[in-house]
């Protein structure tokens, strides 16, 4: 059967939060001394690895973890704290890299994001983002006018479920008013992605590497379901 929908992950699989140093490069200690370089990239590291805590939290604090992506406040508790028991103990130092974090436009997109929902669109594909975030996305899609090849942005605090809870892809595949077996979920996560398949649909893992090592992971996805592809977006912003 033809793929009449393809359903994608945002962190990892169409964008990416890089790790840059400079974000860490005034965070200072208590005392006023600045942090080392390999304390600025454990922080950074702290701050945008996709699954696990690196820091011993309270009960309070681990149950805003577990439940960061259904709730911004819940986000924003959960990584101020990683932050306070990680060395940071100025709040307002701690703010300024937690919103860098959930800023839209620091996100870059893989190279070939744009032209992969570009072709989608021109061959009539449904394009479902579901995303387990507690921040909305949208911006990084409608700064470079990719908004107009997405049909449903299913986002985990907006619909109050998060991947692998089957309920987050039944309301994707509702919005696009496609069965399981027409679509194709694409994420970088076997686990949390990988739940569509309890609906019916195909999955298609991609790693999470940095952007610059993984060009066309996109595009060989659609291909392995028989979908061609040609250039149609141009460069990449």
């Amino acid at each position: 059967m033809a793929v009449r929908a393809m359903l994608f992950d945002y962190s990892g699989t169409l964008f990416r939060l890089e790790e840059d140093e400079s974000w860490a490069s005034d965070l200072t200690h208590a005392d006023g001394a600045p942090f080392d370089y390999h304390h600025q990239a454990e922080i950074m590291r702290r701050m945008t690895q996709p699954v696990g805590l690196s820091v011993d939290l309270d009960e309070d604090a681990r149950y805003a973890w577990h439940h960061r992506d259904l709730d911004p406040e819940l986000h924003r508790k959960a990584y101020l704290e990683i932050l306070r028991h990680s060395g940071v103990p100025n709040r307002e130092q701690a703010l300024g890299l937690y919103n860098r974090l959930i800023d839209p436009g620091e996100w870059t997109p893989y190279p070939d994001t744009g032209e992969v929902l570009a072709a989608l669109s021109a061959q009539g594909i449904r394009i479902a983002v579901v995303s387990n975030i507690a921040f909305d996305l949208r911006p990084a899609f409608t700064s470079r006018g990719w908004d107009r090849y997405v049909d449903e942005f299913v986002l985990s605090y907006e619909v109050g479920a998060t991947k692998p809870d089957e309920a987050i892809f039944r309301t994707a595949l509702d919005r696009l008013g496609v069965e399981g077996a027409d679509a194709v979920m694409v994420g970088d996560s076997e686990e949390a992605d990988g739940g569509a398949t309890a609906l019916g649909c195909g999955f298609e893992f991609v790693e999470p590497l940095p952007t610059s090592e993984r060009p066309k992971a996109l595009r060989k996805a659609l291909q392995r379901n028989g979908i061609a592809i040609k250039s149609t977006d141009g460069p990449q912003s």
